[in-house]
């Protein structure tokens, strides 16, 4: 099950973040921006779809990057740079999650970090030139998806929207969520057959 082309990178793509990634860690602001300009849209969705509320997406999208460049001195490049971004989203996201369950109220991050917010002016999902018959019935079909991804687990949630929606193997979700790949491919195929059932059931229903 796809729900949209993938955001996945080929070798010339983890080359080129490779390279500045490597500026990154020498200090290199302006090549920071660029990885943040190359990676922001997809990171941007995927904790849209996770979150579903756009506003809150672009604050932990924000804060994604901003933990990215503290720990980039870390990075060893042992996986690829991607991967390593939606372990840290995983990671905020589980965070908001769980202050959220508590009601707990505060900035996401310090007032010392508002300069450097992330424009949120780039669309999230590049623009394709469809009819506007064709566009209205994507539309329709993106709304169901969401409201029924909407309507399982957020673990399950996160597994198909890394795997169906950005194209990561199952090694490199085990290594986002830190769990098993065993443990990824039996909650994909269960977050599959779910959201199925779901979809199945919204169309009968019409």
């Amino acid at each position: 099950m796809r729900l949209e082309p993938s955001f996945g990178g080929d070798g010339a793509e983890e080359t080129a973040d490779a390279v500045l990634v490597s500026r990154s860690q020498s200090g290199d602001t302006t090549a920071y921006d660029q990885l943040v300009l190359r990676h922001r849209n997809r990171i941007f969705a995927m904790i849209r779809n996770m979150t579903h509320h756009e506003a809150d997406a672009w604050d932990l999208t924000q804060d994604v990057f901003i933990k990215a460049w503290n720990a980039l001195g870390n990075f060893e490049a042992k996986s690829k740079f991607t991967t390593w971004l939606y372990r840290i989203a995983h990671n905020v996201v589980y965070d908001w999650n769980r202050r959220k369950k508590h009601d707990q109220v505060g900035e996401l991050h310090d007032e010392t970090l508002e300069n450097e917010r992330i424009d949120p002016a780039a669309i999230a999902i590049p623009h394709v030139g469809d009819s506007p018959d064709k566009k209205m019935a994507m539309g329709e079909l993106k709304q169901k998806i969401e409201a029924a991804l909407a309507k399982i687990s957020p673990e399950h949630r996160e597994i198909v929207l890394l795997k169906d929606v950005q194209g990561l193997s199952y090694k490199e979700i085990a290594d986002v969520m830190g769990c098993t790949i065993g443990t990824v491919m039996s909650r994909l195929f269960y977050a599959r057959q779910k959201l199925q059932t779901l979809l199945r059931d919204e169309y009968e229903s019409r």
